[in-house]
C-alpha cells in the first residue's frame, strides 16, 4: 500500500473539523474538485471508507474518525521536523566554522572576527587553531568553511586565494652572540644552527626549510621543536635560543627590545598567507565577508605577489 501524502491527510482533518469538502478545500488553498480527487484517491489507498457525504456537507465515518486522529499525529510529527529543519537551517546560516594556521589566528584573525561581529552581530564563530598542513586537511573534508594557511605554496585539492603577506625574521635573545655581529648571517649558518623551530605541518617552519633548501644547505636537527608560536616566541625572549619567526609574531618584541632581528643574506624569508575553502564552492555569506575582511590586511613586505614563485 502506498503512504499517503501529507496534504492529503490534512484535507481529511480539515472535513472532520468543518464538516464539508469546499470548506477544507478553501482552507487548504485548493480547489474544491481537487479537494474531492484527493480525498476519493486517499479512500482507495487505504481501502477504507472515510467519509459520509451528503448533500448538507460530509462527516467522517468511524474509520474516518480513527484515521483522522491518527493524521494528527503524524502531521504534528511532520510539522515538528519541518520547523526543527528551519531553525537547524537559520542556525547554520548564521554559523561560521573557521580553521587557522597559528600566526594567522594569533595575530590577525581576533581583528577579523571582531569586524566580521560588527558586520554580522548575530554570528556564531567558531575557530579551530591548527598548523597549515591541519588547516588544508580540515577545508578539504568539510570539518571548516573557510581556513588561513601560510604555507609557501598553497595546498592542492582546495580553492585558493591569496590574501596577504608576511615576513618572516631571524630573531635571537639580546645576549646572543649573533646580536652584537656586524655582519649578516649567510644561509649556511643559518642551516648549520639548531633552532628553535615549530612542528613538521606549520607553515613557520615549512617556509623556512624550504627556503634553505632553495639555497642549496640542508637544516641542522632542531633545537627545540614546540607546537605554537607564542611558545617559540616565548623560548626565544627566555634566552633558549634563536629562531625563525614571522614579524607578525615577533613585532612588538623587537619593537620593546625583548629580542633582535638579525640580517640574513643569500635567503628569502617572504610568504604568502593564503584563503583556502572546499574545492568547487562559491565563498557566500559570512564566510565570504570573512575573507572580504582579511584582504584588506596590509602586508609586512612589499607587493601582493606570493613568493612561492605562483601568483594567485
Amino acid at each position: 500500500m502506498a503512504t499517503p501524502d501529507p496534504e492529503s491527510l490534512r484535507l481529511l482533518v480539515s472535513v472532520g473539523s468543518l464538516g464539508s469538502i469546499g470548506a477544507a478545500a478553501t482552507e487548504q488553498r485548493i480547489a474544491q474538485p481537487s479537494a474531492s480527487k484527493r480525498l476519493t484517491s486517499l479512500e482507495r489507498q487505504l481501502g477504507l471508507t472515510l467519509l459520509t457525504r451528503t448533500r448538507q456537507g460530509c462527516t467522517l465515518t468511524a474509520a474516518g474518525e480513527m484515521v483522522a486522529d491518527w493524521a494528527r499525529t503524524v502531521l504534528a510529527h511532520l510539522d515538528g521536523l519541518v520547523s526543527g529543519a528551519q531553525a537547524l537551517r537559520a542556525r547554520q546560516q548564521a554559523r561560521l566554522r573557521v580553521a587557522a594556521s597559528m600566526t594567522i589566528a594569533e595575530y590577525l584573525a581576533p581583528r577579523w572576527i571582531s569586524d566580521l561581529r560588527a558586520a554580522i552581530p548575530d554570528i556564531h564563530f567558531e575557530l579551530e587553531v591548527a598548523n597549515s598542513l591541519t588547516v588544508a586537511h580540515h577545508v578539504r573534508h568539510g570539518h571548516a568553511d573557510l581556513g588561513f594557511v601560510e604555507t609557501p605554496v598553497a595546498p592542492e585539492g582546495v580553492a585558493v586565494r591569496y590574501v596577504t603577506g608576511d615576513r618572516m625574521a631571524v630573531v635571537v635573545p639580546p645576549d646572543h652572540a649573533w646580536a652584537r655581529r656586524s655582519t649578516p648571517v649567510t644561509a649556511t649558518e643559518l642551516a648549520a644552527t639548531p633552532l628553535i623551530v615549530r612542528e613538521r605541518g606549520s607553515g613557520t617552519r615549512e617556509t623556512l626549510y624550504q627556503a634553505l633548501e632553495g639555497s642549496g644547505t640542508d637544516p641542522a636537527a632542531p633545537l627545540l621543536e614546540l607546537h605554537s608560536t607564542t611558545a617559540v616566541r616565548n623560548s626565544v625572549v627566555a634566552g633558549a635560543g634563536p629562531s625563525v619567526l614571522g614579524v607578525l609574531a615577533v613585532a612588538t618584541d623587537l619593537a620593546e627590545g625583548r629580542v633582535v632581528e638579525v640580517a640574513v643574506t643569500d635567503i628569502d624569508l617572504h610568504r604568502p598567507l593564503h584563503a583556502v575553502w572546499p574545492a568547487g564552492h562559491q565563498l557566500t555569506g559570512a564566510a565570504a565577508a570573512l575573507l572580504a575582511i582579511a584582504m584588506r590586511t596590509p602586508a609586512t613586505f612589499e607587493g601582493r605577489e606570493g613568493h612561492s614563485g605562483t601568483r594567485l
